[in-house]
């Protein structure tokens, strides 16, 4: 039986080498005096059919070949703020096993209910030039914050997946990464509640004096429509700043060829705090980021539709911030 770890057939190894000349060319190298950070929704990244190239209808529709795919992108990054995780973890295991030793991985529990989908939030990361630094959290929304003293109100406000915090340390910089998928909700003003509060509690901590919140990111998908919409203000609005190269960066698969990024499904983000007079709150210099597009790349010997592909990869891009530390 076919295994993660096994020789790709020819047709999948031309694509993987096609990809990481790709990469190459897209994604900074890792050098000792940068830290490159990433954030990507996986859909639904859970279960996993462990075969290369599987014919007739299967499932589930990630394969192996999909899988490596994802594998060779997530390796160039340091640390990966992983959304749509699922209870089920074999194409997690599966990845780990691939990547080795010098990886590993911190998540949460899965969120039950309907608007948590039983998924999980992560980081997965290289060991090899980043560590743990102690601190990991889940946010709790204050009661005071509410208006309300009865308990159940309390917990009924809770996030529908709570966002996950963890810091890290790469030499003697240390950053706090904090994750979050919003819920979608029926509606797009559904999402602004959670949206306020996430800025707000962002807000509250960024302001504490403690070096574990000196370089302090907020990333993952927030399922903002546009830049600028009544879900873009939410955001920002305590302070919260994407830089903009990273505005201009496509989010989704679904996104045709030359519509603007900014307009369309604006839904994934790296952000932090500027002060008043427009200084970034951080000891790490940003250098630069971007996105990338790995639809020219995978399955290329197939007829798929963008659908398909969404399934076996993912129907968003990985975002990715560098900086130096």
């Amino acid at each position: 039986m076919a295994t993660i770890t096994s020789l790709p057939p020819q047709s999948v190894q031309q694509d993987l080498t096609t990809l990481n000349l790709s990469l190459d060319n897209h994604i900074p190298a890792k050098i000792n005096s940068n830290i490159i950070i990433a954030t990507w929704n996986i859909r639904k990244f859970g279960n996993l059919t462990r075969k290369w190239s599987p014919s007739g209808k299967y499932s589930p529709k990630r394969d192996l070949r999909g899988l490596r795919s994802i594998i060779d992108i997530l390796k160039r990054f340091d640390v990966i703020a992983v959304q749509e995780l699922t209870g089920n973890l074999r194409a997690l295991r599966d990845t780990m096993k691939y990547l080795g030793d010098s990886w590993s991985f911190v998540m949460t529990d899965i969120t039950a209910g309907d608007a948590g989908n039983n998924e999980r939030l992560a980081f997965i990361f290289d060991k090899s030039r980043i560590n743990l630094s102690g601190l990991a959290c889940e946010v709790v929304i204050p009661p005071e914050w509410t208006g309300e003293t009865s308990s159940q109100s309390i917990i009924s406000r809770q996030f529908a997946r709570t966002p996950y915090g963890v810091s890290f340390k790469a030499g003697d910089t240390t950053f706090i990464l904090l994750t979050a998928h919003i819920d979608y909700g029926k509606t797009a003003s559904d999402r602004i509640p959670e949206l306020h509060t996430i800025a707000k509690w962002l807000y509250n901590w960024s302001i504490r004096t403690t070096r574990f919140h000196q370089n302090f990111l907020l990333l993952g998908d927030f399922n903002i429509d546009r830049k600028d919409d009544e879900l873009w203000q939410a955001f920002t609005s305590t302070g919260l700043y994407v830089p903009d190269d990273l505005q201009n960066v496509k989010r989704s698969i679904f996104i045709k060829g030359g519509k603007n990024p900014k307009l369309e499904k604006f839904y994934d983000q790296i952000a932090w705090f500027k002060s008043k007079s427009g200084k970034n709150k951080l000891k790490m210099k940003y250098k630069k980021g971007g996105g990338f597009d790995f639809l020219p790349f995978v399955y290329t010997d197939q007829n798929l539709s963008t659908a398909s592909i969404s399934h076996r990869i993912s129907d968003h891009y990985p975002l990715w911030a560098e900086f130096e530390r």
